[in-house]
């Protein structure tokens, strides 16, 4: 299940946060709320840096628990397709199976088909959403995500958030949650970080409420047939307070009263330090207009991104990798040809760190920065593109130039893409991104007539097709429809269809 461990809130009593805490990285969080979609906007100093949408009549699917009946297991890939009462058969895959993670330390490691027959009822957790033509991905290792910690049932261990480095106050952690664990308790826990400074009564409410929800989860298990939705991960709108909030968080702003409401009922439950910092929006204008999120969103959908420097970049989405291009455009600003490239991959380590939390962009991401031969270039170019990473709270990895002169990178990939949650690909263009010519389809067309006339004897000929393609046969290449003419020896007329787009069109015989 994916969650995230940076979740407290900045400008509350002393004790819960260090003294250190940065004012140069305050965030705030508004949320727009329609019956039909509730929308997320994650602001740093004002600026946009995250945007999530969830609509009411397609939630993502990620953390949902089902019980599902495997439908096929393929020993070919040491896979499976299991049934959850989705449109598509989700995924899971050998590695993704507890009992074959166990076996992997050491003990008898049994093939897929050993471990799982078709028709068999298993419990799974979805760890990806469907993607494209890909169905959900899987995984039998359970974990439910609480404010302060993420239990897992099948697991004894004790884990601490990797974000918590002091080792002192690792252990600290570690000791605080054996001693309120109950003797005898199964399962394990992921201390989170904003656990550092909580009470030991919210630690034990989050035990007790992890562990109830765990025994009620198991108990319908026993009592539903499969497929069936046993567990539904919260709603956006709950995730931000659970997941998104973090120490640098100064406000949570609601357009929506009702759903105000239930935020803070939420908040005093289950995280009292937080409630005060939501807040109901009840302006005129609206909420996502104050800081210019609808041209946000707007600009995250372009495939073309400026830079301030007068260069730009190119994004371009596939369902294998992202690829992102970096030029210089028209700036022209630096002292050298070298240091001009190196400004503008500076300036656009920035931005595509942005762009990809943003955008949501996940899987394989290649970046085609501005070629430089100067490797102290290179090694300063990576480091600001990590740094500027930091903030991405979603887990990625950063390889270093290419013989290419490329970066590859990988961000983890749980749900759509914005783009994906947004649009649909173009019916016109299909996804390719460009149509053939007027020309070329006059030439189809063309060709098309010669196969006709061998196999039908028409009186006539008419062609249906764009205006485009229509003024091209009535003015470059009239001579060859007029060829054509004589060649088959029947007339030929043209009709403008204004409907068509510019690759559509037919031929009728008359």
């Amino acid at each position: 299940m994916a969650y995230s461990d940076d979740a407290t809130v900045k400008g509350l009593p002393a004790p819960l946060f260090a003294a250190d805490a940065r004012l140069d990285l305050a965030s705030e969080i508004l949320i727009n709320v329609t019956p039909q979609e509730t929308r997320v906007a994650v602001l740093e100093q004002a600026v946009v840096q995250e945007l999530h949408v969830e609509r009411s009549s397609a939630r993502g699917l990620v953390g949902n628990i089902y019980l599902g009946r495997v439908a096929r297991v393929l020993p070919g890939m040491q896979s499976a397709f299991v049934e959850i009462g989705l449109e598509r058969a989700a995924f899971l895959h050998i590695a993704d199976i507890w009992e074959h993670r166990q076996n992997g330390h050491g003990g008898d490691q049994r093939p897929i088909e050993r471990i799982l027959h078709e028709g068999q009822a298993l419990l799974v957790q979805v760890i990806k959403d469907p993607i494209g033509t890909k169905g959900a991905r899987l995984s039998t290792q359970v974990s439910l995500a609480g404010r302060l910690l993420v239990y897992l049932p099948q697991d004894s261990h004790i884990g601490i958030s990797q974000r918590i480095e002091d080792e002192a106050e690792r252990e600290q952690l570690r000791g605080r949650l054996t001693a309120l664990l109950p003797e005898g308790a199964a399962g394990g826990f992921i201390i989170r970080t904003m656990a550092e400074a909580a009470s030991e009564r919210e630690m034990r409410t989050d035990i007790d409420y992890l562990t109830k929800l765990w025994h009620d989860l198991t108990e319908r298990a026993a009592t539903v047939p499969a497929p069936a939705l046993l567990y539904q991960d919260l709603y956006l709108a709950q995730r931000v307070l659970r997941d998104m909030v973090n120490e640098e968080t100064t406000r949570i702003q609601v357009d929506s009263r009702e759903t105000f409401a239930r935020m803070r009922g939420f908040a005093e439950q289950y995280t009292p330090a937080i409630a005060e910092r939501i807040v109901h929006y009840a302006g005129e204008r609206p909420l996502f207009d104050l800081a210019s999120v609808e041209e946000e969103i707007e600009k995250a959908l372009a495939r073309r991104v400026d830079l301030k420097s007068g260069g730009y970049l190119i994004v371009d989405q596939t369902e294998a990798l992202t690829t992102i291009d970096v030029n210089t455009g028209g700036f022209v600003g630096g002292r050298s040809f070298d240091d001009t490239i190196f400004k503008t991959n500076l300036e656009a380590a920035q931005v595509i760190a942005r762009q990809l939390r943003l955008r949501n962009l996940g899987g394989i991401i290649i970046i085609d920065f501005i070629d430089m031969e100067n490797a102290d270039h290179r090694a300063a170019v990576l480091a600001e593109l990590n740094r500027a990473l930091e903030r991405d709270r979603t887990r990625l990895t950063v390889n270093g130039f290419t013989q290419l002169g490329l970066v590859e990178m990988t961000r983890k990939r749980t749900r759509e893409s914005l783009a994906h949650v947004l649009c649909e690909p173009c019916p016109v263009c299909h996804g390719r991104g460009e149509l053939k010519t007027a020309q070329t389809i006059c030439y189809e067309v063309l060709r098309e007539i010669v196969r006709e006339a061998k196999q039908f004897n028409a009186g006539e000929f008419r062609i249906l097709a764009s205006q485009s393609v229509i003024d091209m046969f009535l003015d470059e290449e009239s001579q060859s429809l007029a060829q054509l003419g004589d060649f088959i020896g029947k007339p030929i007329s043209l009709q403008v269809e204004s409907m068509y787009s510019q690759e559509q069109y037919d031929i009728v015989l008359l």
